[in-house]
């Protein structure tokens, strides 16, 4: 079979006669037909993979003549995912600018990002990055747009809301990799150490870092189930994390749902305590993301494959435990977290105080996972509707394939030796309930309190 042949035709023979598959009555012939361009990459690479699957050509036939050229193809980017090494993300390639300059708010959420800098991640990979501390969520989308950041840490929800053009215009946007899992927490004024029962907080102003993040959805969830309208029970007011500790001591909001170095900077500080953490109302859920707009990586695919791969690896890093003392002293300085050592050790390694009076410890307070399940992009956009962000339909599928990069992610993490989940959807459990991915109306109709109808 040579490199660019069809490797989905069932008819398809060895060469005896004019050309390599013998279906041409020259070479010359053969080499008109074959596909151009990125189409021609891919063929190259269904081809690699389908000799590798079925190395005996008569098993390769019967294959394709039982089960057709579509299921074929479908099986093989199961494999690996083709159309991204057409489009970019080339693992050779030197990329076509080293001076690049990536957002990020100062918060642990953002740890691959942030610690990729001082501990040498891009610059093993031939990159000159200007990690870029930013004021808020809005600055960061805003900078990204227009090009002054090459990519960006966004919530992991941004990058959705900006491609569907929610509260911005409509520019297609991907996610690559997830940043964090878990890592957030409720957090309450001292004043309410007596008053735990969320069914008693009517009246209560609760911070959350911006509209599109799972910040807002988690809360809007717990909230709910506990027979709080989010919307007209409580006020929630958008406050960029930096600036909560304060709000909370000058006594202008009664808590919020936030990253852990701002929850941990509260009870450091003596005017909060630990609520509840966020992976007790959804253990594994996404945080925040490294984001790009897709124009870019059509621009600078080498460029953004050297980025990801960089954070790729610092991900992997940060997810061993033992790393985690030495990472907090590699951000916690002013250029990055602007947090004192120790409320960032308690953050990543799990042990901490919680304002209660009580050290707790789960070293899965926080975690590390890089891969963008599509499943995750589904959850969100179905609270987005919920909470009548999105009008209308939407496809939650394609939306969820188009930003949440699954395939991209598990193509470069096997290629640096790391092993991605088999698929790129799953189900989990958020509050006792079960959501399946592939039911993602059904799971919106099952909500009492929302605002979709």
């Amino acid at each position: 079979m040579a490199p660019f042949d069809n490797p989905f035709d069932a008819k398809r023979r060895f060469r005896r006669g004019g050309c390599s598959c013998g279906a041409h009555e020259s070479q010359a012939a053969h080499e008109a037909a074959l596909p151009a361009g990125d189409a021609a990459i891919e063929r190259a690479v269904e081809a690699t993979m389908l000799r590798a699957l079925f190395p005996h050509a008569p098993e390769r036939r019967a294959f394709l003549r039982s089960v057709g050229a579509a299921t074929a193809a479908a099986a093989v980017s199961q494999f690996l995912p083709t159309k991204f090494v057409a489009e970019a993300f080339a693992e050779a390639g030197k990329p076509e600018k080293t001076d690049l300059k990536v957002g990020f708010i100062p918060i642990t959420c953002a740890t691959p990002i942030i610690m990729a800098k001082p501990m040498g991640f891009y610059e093993k990979q031939g990159l000159n990055v200007d990690v870029v501390k930013t004021a808020g969520w809005a600055v960061v989308r805003d900078k990204t747009l227009n090009k002054e950041y090459d990519a960006a840490h966004m919530l992991a929800p941004m990058p959705l809301a900006i491609t569907l053009g929610l509260g911005s215009n409509p520019v297609p946007f991907a996610v690559p990799a997830i940043e964090n899992v878990n890592g957030q927490a409720i957090c309450l004024a001292n004043k309410h150490k007596d008053n735990r029962d969320p069914k008693n907080w009517k009246g209560f102003k609760l911070a959350i870092p911006f509209d599109y993040s799972n910040h807002n959805y988690l809360l809007r969830y717990y909230l709910a189930e506990h027979g709080i309208d989010p919307d007209t029970d409580v006020q929630l007011r958008s406050v960029p994390p930096p600036e909560m500790v304060a709000n909370l001591r000058a006594d202008n909001i009664d808590g919020f749902l936030a990253p852990d170095n701002v929850v941990q900077r509260a009870v450091y500080d003596g005017v909060g305590f630990i609520h509840i953490l966020s992976k007790e109302i959804w253990d594994g859920h996404p945080c925040c993301s490294f984001s790009v707009a897709q124009d870019t990586i059509r621009e600078m695919p080498n460029a953004t494959a050297a980025l990801l791969r960089a954070i790729l690896q610092a991900t992997a890093y940060a997810s061993k435990t033992e790393n985690r003392k030495e990472i907090a002293a590699a951000i916690a300085p002013a250029n990055y977290l602007n947090q004192p050592v120790t409320v960032v050790e308690q953050v990543l390694t799990g042990t901490y105080a919680d304002g209660l009076g009580s050290v707790k410890k789960d070293p899965k307070r926080v975690a590390f996972d890089p891969f963008p399940y599509e499943s995750f992009a589904i959850w969100t956009l179905t609270q987005m509707k919920r909470w009548g962000q999105i009008k209308g339909d939407v496809d939650y599928a394609a939306v969820a394939q188009q930003v949440y990069r699954a395939t991209d992610a598990a193509k470069l993490m096997k290629q640096d030796g790391l092993t991605p989940p088999e698929a790129t959807t799953k189900t989990f459990v958020v509050m006792g309930k079960t959501f399946d991915p592939a039911k993602p109306a059904e799971y919106l109709d099952s909500f009492k309190i929302k605002r979709a109808s």
